[in-house]
């Protein structure tokens, strides 16, 4: 799905650019070049033999840990700094109707991606957020395909949660 992903993510440049949803543009680029290095990087790990995650799905185990104090007080600190600088761009710089909550879901999607990469299962609640709140900002933009897609992905977003959860191993 790196391949998909990342052309998705192509696609929705122009789209939230066209709709003047800025942060979520730029969250797109970052995210098309990472599908597409994670992409390559998954391809050489395969030709290595060392494809970790193959060895997981085949195991149908999920390891992940829980988020820890430590953690959670640098990612509400992450969290607050990393809004405040995509809020004021936006509203400093742009002409973004909806500076408040394309920071917000921006913002929420890097952390949600930076737990995601750590196997912090309270990643998806961060992902359940993000979608949520995305349906409605596209819906005030008029971005209905994309409204439903986002309704789609929190759907998978819960059903993501209950799998990791029945499938899992906590570590670390």
């Amino acid at each position: 799905m790196w391949i998909v992903g990342g052309i998705s993510a192509l696609i929705y440049i122009f789209v939230f650019a066209y709709s003047k949803v800025y942060a979520d543009m730029a969250f797109n680029i970052y995210y098309a070049i990472i599908s597409f290095w994670g992409y390559f990087m998954w391809r050489k790990s395969l030709s290595k033999g060392n494809d970790k995650e193959h060895e997981y799905a085949s195991d149908s185990v999920i390891e992940y840990s829980n988020v820890t104090p430590s953690q959670a007080l640098k990612i509400g600190l992450s969290t607050g700094l990393i809004y405040l600088i995509i809020f004021l761009v936006l509203s400093k710089y742009t002409d973004s109707p909806i500076p408040y909550g394309d920071a917000l879901t921006t913002t929420l999607s890097i952390i949600g991606t930076w737990m995601l990469a750590k196997k912090i299962i309270q990643h998806w609640d961060i992902w359940i957020i993000v979608n949520v709140l995305s349906i409605y900002l596209y819906y005030i933009r008029g971005l209905y395909p994309t409204m439903f897609l986002y309704f789609l992905y929190a759907l998978s977003s819960f059903a993501g949660y209950y799998i990791w959860k029945k499938k899992g191993v906590v570590y670390g």
